[in-house]
């Protein structure tokens, strides 16, 4: 069994994919949109398969975030050498860095960096 995809509710559409397109080598299906409920979405693919589905609706997102649920997503980038360097390239593109990189308690080297909409995204070793 494996996941198949990961649904986050976004505000914009272009923007968010965009980022995962150039920092991360995602690519895109073209842009789903329900005329009825407003709800629109792309598909983001990933190198190993993976996939994000960001989701918006024609009103916006509406609902707070719960205390529970998605927290962040995870991108194992390869070495702590390349950790650091996407965290640079990161910050010199104006990324938001939350916390790192480091050497977490329980030995993972990482960094915590936010979307263009908040979002976190931990960068980690394989």
């Amino acid at each position: 069994m494996q996941i198949e995809h990961i649904g986050l509710w976004v505000n914009d559409l272009d923007t968010i994919s965009a980022f995962y397109m150039q920092y991360f080598d995602a690519t895109r299906n073209e842009r789903y949109h329900n005329a009825t409920t407003g709800f629109s979405s792309y598909f983001l693919s990933f190198s190993d398969g993976a996939r994000l589905e960001i989701m918006t609706n024609d009103a916006g997102i509406t609902t707070a975030i719960p205390n529970t649920g998605y927290a962040h997503l995870a991108f194992a980038v390869g070495t702590a050498a390349d950790v650091d360097q996407l965290v640079q390239r990161l910050t010199a593109d104006g990324i938001t860095l939350v916390n790192g990189p480091r050497t977490t308690g329980d030995s993972y080297y990482e960094a915590v960096i936010e979307d263009p909409e908040g979002n976190l995204i931990e960068l980690t070793t394989n």
